[in-house]
């Protein structure tokens, strides 16, 4: 027994030395047989990273630059936004994606300048209304602060350029000097034409000066507001030539182009007072001023025109025309009888086109007989004798209305032989000087402009 023991004792370090041995030895073995029990591995570590940041990469949301796009197709570069409601297309040519703003968007154009140079987040692809609002009104809240800026500093300039009229008025008062308005001169002026103890000189001089101020329409209603028309009219039935001849300047003045003191002078008798001057003998330069408040007081008023025949008014200007020494007067009659011809028939053409006149004023204008009445009274013939003046304005007006009156007055024309043979004497005078014309690189001068109305009218008298 103590033999055993003694054994026993000495085999157990041995024991203990061969167990730790073996352990060793599994351990060993486990490692190198399952090597993916490793705790890292360097490379696919590596390779994972860069795949994480990749993904990180896409997920992060990317800042685009805003692409504003107009009512024209452009060009879309890669990386920007485009709004919503944009129209894009491919082009097929080359292979470019292109961008223009859709029609009804009428509000993108005036954001532009308040949205241009920022970025566009990715959630946010649209404009809402409260944002298009919001805009108009900061958009209009600085045009409006523009323009009182603008309007305060053109005050200020004209404060420091002009003084109040308070103030000249002050100035001139201690100076004695009176400041009148418009209304004020021309009372002071009839009174002064219409005192007994004015001289005639005195008078001429006051409508010599009202002729002035008449010429503004607001001036020439002003004179019916205290007599002052009244009072011209009746100066047309002066003793004096001259005081005749400056009332007529005063109204053709007046008259022109103001239906207003049209009516109030045919009211005051001034369309008769007119044809008797030019009736009765008078001096040439009275003749003028009638017959030009004449034409200002008929031109664009049927009423007026209805009258002038009624009163024999085309007999006076034959009678006028027909008196020697009165050519230069002759071509104004012409002239007049062309525009009356010609406003009608535009007249009544525009009312059938359009529909803008008054019935009342179209009615008027369908009264006035005018062509029947100058085929009657021989105005054919007239105007066509008329044409062998020697001056080529007078020539270019009476070849223009004997264009207007050739559908009335045809059947004549066409057998007045003198009339053939001075449109064919004219027209070789008329092609040596368009020719001269067209040397000197006038292709469509003023001679090729009468050739050509007398290549028409003797187209038409064939």
């Amino acid at each position: 027994m103590p033999h055993q023991g003694l054994l026993l004792f000495r085999m157990a370090p041995l024991c203990v030395l061969l167990s730790m041995l073996m352990v060793s030895c599994f351990n060993f073995c486990l490692c190198h047989k399952n090597s993916e029990f490793a705790l890292t591995n360097p490379e696919k570590s590596s390779t994972k990273e860069t795949e994480r940041k990749e993904t990180e990469e896409e997920l992060e949301p990317k800042i685009l630059e805003v692409f504003h796009p107009t009512h024209e197709w452009q060009a879309l570069r890669p990386g920007q936004a485009v709004p919503a409601g944009s129209h894009v297309r491919l082009n097929l040519q080359t292979g470019a994606r292109e961008v223009k703003l859709h029609y009804e968007d009428k509000f993108q154009t005036n954001l532009k300048g308040l949205k241009k140079g920022k970025r566009l987040d990715i959630n946010t692809n649209t404009y809402t209304s409260q944002d298009l609002k919001n805009a108009l009104a900061k958009f209009k809240e600085g045009a409006e602060m523009e323009n009182s800026k603008e309007d305060q500093e053109r005050q200020a300039k004209v404060k420091r350029l002009f003084r109040p009229i308070e103030e000249l008025k002050k100035d001139f008062e201690e100076l004695n000097v009176v400041i009148e308005t418009d209304m004020q001169i021309m009372v002071r002026l009839i009174n002064k034409f219409n005192s007994s103890s004015s001289s005639l000189e005195e008078k001429i001089a006051a409508l010599f000066d009202l002729e002035y101020y008449v010429h503004q329409m607001d001036n020439a209603q002003d004179l019916l507001s205290f007599g002052g028309l009244q009072v011209v009219i009746n100066g047309l039935n002066s003793t004096e030539p001259l005081v005749k001849e400056y009332a007529a300047f005063v109204l053709g003045a007046a008259f022109s182009s103001n239906p207003k003191v049209q009516v109030e002078a045919i009211e005051g008798g001034a369309l008769q007072k007119l044809l008797v001057i030019l009736a009765t003998e008078q001096p040439l330069t009275t003749k003028k001023k009638a017959l030009f408040a004449l034409c200002s007081l008929l031109r664009h008023f049927p009423y007026a025109q209805q009258q002038f025949l009624k009163l024999g008014g085309l007999q006076v200007l034959r009678s006028l025309v027909q008196e020697k020494g009165m050519e230069v007067l002759a071509v104004r009659v012409v002239t007049l009888l062309y525009d009356l011809v010609t406003e009608k028939m535009f007249a009544e053409e525009d009312a059938e086109l359009t529909w803008d006149m008054s019935p009342k004023r179209l009615q008027q204008y369908r009264q006035v007989h005018l062509l029947p009445s100058l085929q009657e009274q021989g105005w054919c013939e007239i105007t066509a004798h008329l044409l062998a003046l020697p001056e080529h304005d007078a020539r270019e007006k009476v070849l223009q209305t004997l264009g207007a009156l050739l559908a009335t007055c045809w059947d004549r024309f066409h057998q007045d032989t003198q009339l053939h043979r001075t449109l064919g004497t004219l027209q070789a005078e008329y092609q040596a000087l368009a020719a001269l014309e067209l040397q000197e690189g006038e292709d469509e001068g003023y001679f090729q402009e009468l050739l050509d109305s007398i290549d028409s009218l003797l187209t038409e008298l064939r």
